[in-house]
This record gives C-alpha cells, sequence and structure tokens, in this order.
C-alpha cells in the first residue's frame, strides 16, 4: 500500500516549516488492524466461559458446543485447502488421536471407545484445525496476539482482586448463571490466594495466560512504544504469575530468559544452536556427575518440598506404569502406585502414556516436536516474520516446560492444541521485505523514511535498504 493511501494528510504549517529548514516531524500512519477470524473468536470467547452442564455421563462445557459445531466445517476448510499443504504435524495428530480411540477400545471397551475416545478426539482435532484453517498470515498471528493479550489484561484485576480478598468473584457471579466449575480450595502462598479465575486448578491459569507472554511482548509488542510494551508484557506475565505455581512461573521465567538471550546475542545468527549445545552439556554433565537425577534437581526448586516430592514419586510409579501396559496403556484404569498416592498424574508429557500406552505417548511428543521443528527451521523470513517465529518457538519452551509439572486437561489442553497448530502457518509463509512501517518521516530531500520498530531495534533488511536506495535515485 502506497504511502499517500494510508498517510495522514500533511498540515501547511508542517510543510513550511519542512521548507525553512526546520527539523521534521514525524507522521503517523493508520495501520489497517486485521481482522480475527469468527471460529477463533467463537473458541476463545467459550474458552473463558466456566459454564459446565451434564447430559448423562457426557460433561459439556461451554467450549466443547463450538467443538461440537466446527469439528465437519474444520474437516471441510481442511479438504479445500485453507490449511495449506498436509504437514508433518497434520500426520501425527491424527495418528494420536486415533490411537486414543484404540487403546480406549482395546482395554476398557467399544462403549468407553466411542465415548470418551470421540471427546479426545474432538478435543485434539479441532481446536488444532481451528488455528491451522484460521491464521494463516502474520496479520492473523498479530491479531491472535492481541486477542490473547487483551484477555489476560481483562482478566488482571479479576485475578489481583482473588489473590487479595481470596474470593473468586469470576466463578462466583458465573454460577449464579449457569453451573459452573467449583471454586479449587487451595492453601494460601505467600499470604494470597492462588488465582483460579475460570479453570479447574490455579496451576492451568498459570500455564495458559502465562505461556502468551512472549507474544505480548514480541509480536504485539513491535507496534508499541518501548513503555507501553513492556507494561504490558509485565501486566501479562502478573496474571500468569498469580496463579502462585512453580511451574508457570518457571513458564515465564524461561521465556523472559529466552527472550533476553535473543537480544544479547541478535548478532550472532548461530545463537540458538549455541543455546541447545550448552543444554545438552548441562544435561550430560548431570547425568555424569550429579548425585541425584535431573528431574529431582528441577523438581527441588518447587515452592513446596510435599508437590516436589509428589512429581517425583509420579515419575518413579508411573515409568513403571508404562513398562507394565507398554501396549495400550491403562486407559481409563487405576494405575498402578502405592495406596498412599493421589490419583491425579501431574506430568502431561508422561500421562499420555501412561494411559495409552507407549504409541500414545510417543505420538504426542512427536506431534509436538514435528510442530517446533517445522517451524523452527524456516529460512528466508524478514524481521516481521522472524520476531514471530521466535515468540512462537518461545511460547512452546514454555509448554514444554510445564508439560513436565503440570497435566494439561479440558479448557487448558484445547487451548494447548489450539496454540501448536497457531504457528504452523509460517511453514507457508512466503519471503517478504517489511510491509507494514511503524512511522513514515519526510526526509529533507522531499522523499520518505522508514523506520522500523522491531524487537530489538535491528537494522534494515537488506531488501528495505535496496527499495530506499531505488527511492533516493
Amino acid at each position: 500500500m502506497s504511502a499517500s493511501a494510508t498517510s495522514r494528510p500533511v498540515r501547511p504549517s508542517r510543510i513550511a516549516a519542512r521548507d525553512r529548514g526546520m527539523r521534521p516531524r514525524t507522521l503517523n500512519i493508520a495501520i489497517t488492524r486485521p481482522r480475527v477470524h469468527w471460529a477463533v473468536i467463537l473458541l476463545l470467547a467459550t474458552w473463558v466461559m466456566p459454564f459446565v452442564i451434564y447430559l448423562g455421563g457426557v460433561r459439556l462445557s461451554a467450549y466443547r458446543f463450538t467443538l461440537i459445531i466446527l469439528f465437519v466445517p474444520c474437516l471441510v476448510w481442511l479438504v479445500q485447502g485453507r490449511a495449506g499443504r498436509v504437514r508433518l504435524p497434520d500426520i501425527l495428530v491424527a495418528l494420536f488421536a486415533l490411537w486414543c480411540v484404540i487403546s480406549l477400545t482395546a482395554v476398557n471397551g467399544l462403549g468407553t471407545g466411542v465415548q470418551t475416545g470421540g471427546i479426545q478426539v474432538l478435543e485434539t482435532i479441532t481446536p488444532y484445525l481451528i488455528a491451522r484453517c484460521c491464521i494463516r498470515t502474520a496479520d492473523d498471528f498479530r491479531a491472535l496476539g492481541r486477542l490473547l493479550t487483551g484477555i489476560a489484561l481483562v482478566l488482571l484485576p479479576f485475578a489481583l482482586y482473588e489473590a487479595i480478598s481470596g474470593h473468586n468473584i469470576y466463578l462466583e457471579i458465573a454460577s449464579h448463571i449457569f453451573p459452573s466449575i467449583e471454586i479449587a480450595d487451595k492453601e494460601p502462598r505467600w499470604g494470597l490466594r492462588r488465582a483460579q479465575l475460570f479453570f479447574e486448578h490455579p496451576i492451568l491459569m498459570g500455564v495458559c495466560l502465562g505461556s502468551i507472554v512472549a507474544l505480548t511482548h514480541m509480536v504485539v509488542g513491535r507496534e508499541l512504544s518501548f513503555g507501553r510494551r513492556w507494561m504490558r508484557s509485565v501486566m501479562v506475565g502478573l496474571t500468569g504469575a498469580l496463579s502462585l505455581s512453580s511451574g508457570p512461573i518457571s513458564g515465564i521465567l524461561v521465556q523472559i530468559m529466552l527472550m533476553g538471550w535473543n537480544w544479547v546475542l541478535h548478532w550472532f545468527r548461530a545463537r540458538w544452536m549455541l543455546l541447545i549445545s550448552l543444554a545438552g552439556a548441562f544435561v550430560l554433565a548431570v547425568q555424569l556427575f550429579a548425585k541425584r537425577p535431573l528431574p529431582n534437581i528441577l523438581f527441588s526448586f518447587a515452592f513446596e518440598q510435599e508437590s516436589a516430592f509428589f512429581r517425583i514419586v509420579i515419575w518413579d510409579f508411573g515409568t513403571q506404569s508404562v513398562a507394565n501396559h507398554p501396549l495400550f496403556g491403562v486407559g481409563m484404569g487405576d494405575w498402578e502406585r502405592p495406596s498412599w498416592m493421589p490419583p491425579s498424574i501431574d506430568m502431561f508429557w508422561l500421562y499420555n502414556a501412561i494411559v495409552y500406552g507407549i504409541p500414545g505417548g510417543a505420538l504426542m511428543l512427536a506431534f509436538f516436536l514435528a510442530s517446533v521443528i517445522t517451524v523452527g527451521r524456516v529460512k528466508g523470513l524478514d524481521q516481521r516474520h522472524y520476531d514471530y517465529r521466535a515468540a512462537y518457538l518461545i511460547s512452546m519452551c514454555s509448554f514444554f516446560l510445564t508439560g513436565w509439572m503440570v497435566h494439561f486437561w479440558n479448557g487448558t489442553y484445547v487451548f494447548f492444541m489450539f496454540m501448536v497448530g497457531a504457528g504452523i502457518w509460517l511453514r507457508d509463509a512466503p519471503f517478504s521485505a517489511p510491509a507494514v512501517a511503524v512511522r513514515v518521516a519526510p526526509s529533507t530531500d522531499g522523499g520518505q523514511r522508514l523506520a522500523a520498530h522491531g524487537l530489538l531495534g535491528q537494522k534494515p533488511h537488506p531488501a528495505q535498504r535496496q527499495a530506499r536506495g531505488r527511492r533516493n535515485r
């Protein structure tokens, strides 16, 4: 789009000032804000609704109604090619959903395989396909980042009030409208109640809202001033941290550290390979020289030693359960553990192997890693697409880390599948020079000067420099 079609009219006073040789003023551009696809809005709108209705033995939450409505349209969109080419993650996620039905049928019978397996297919395939089919461009991704950031900012006052007063007014108000999720009775930490909002557990709130810090800073923040960017990033991070759970807070800190690494070493092209190598060397050193296994070391940083202890024993007895039931898992049955252990499996990456067997756990992990690697290997991106890719990958690192300390279920699982699918579009993103300039300022020679505000204040892209050279000839 040409500058004349998007810039504001220049007042005569500004023209006169320029003609007198005064310092030129910056003119703002009216950037068109892309709209979020209606299917994405519908999913996220019902996702924040805590309403729960039981029909027989089936639990129907608000977002499940959306998944039921959009399941067939998503398949139609996929056949029509709206998701682009079929990628490896698409195949792996379909195989995982299919294996869930097969394993549940083998262990618990056809009825469980159809009912519970059908819900698993619904919550696995539909949110992923909504993201794959409806988020196809950088503008779509930026619009999603703006929407998620807005949700987190709106929820911050509710989370603050809940943490300070001890009352979850979100669920209290919702329960007067329709039957809703029960308020979790958790012990306060640091004199504050752990904010739950519309989730089943405070830790799930932290996982979901804490995972979007990188998107807020690197995607939404690209079009904001320095102060507004940091203010929104801090507010979103605070919302997730009010869960007062070590897992989500660790995920937020990892995002901050990875963004800092990207900023400090922005001049070094192999900075991510260097980081992976250092992490691998650390893990190898721990295995060779540490007196305790790596999971024991990591879990020791939990807020409560009791919580860390239970995660260690979940790993010990969970892996033993996988060894005892390697093919189909335990299904909806009870998994082997001491009588004093609670039944919950607070480890997403291990949960799938326990319930659906090694093939189920391997397919879910392979699906996640394939999505990350598929996006991470994309080359030839301009600076805007690069920042968006980095934000997506850093957010996925948060999910990967917290997945070893938390189980994703219900709305959190739906959000996780949606977020994984929300970045696959980058694999199909064509190379293009930065198309959006944050501001346009008149130069003294009558031309125009582009000023791109990237995350790190990077130098202009070579294609952008060539465009400037052609204009100045």
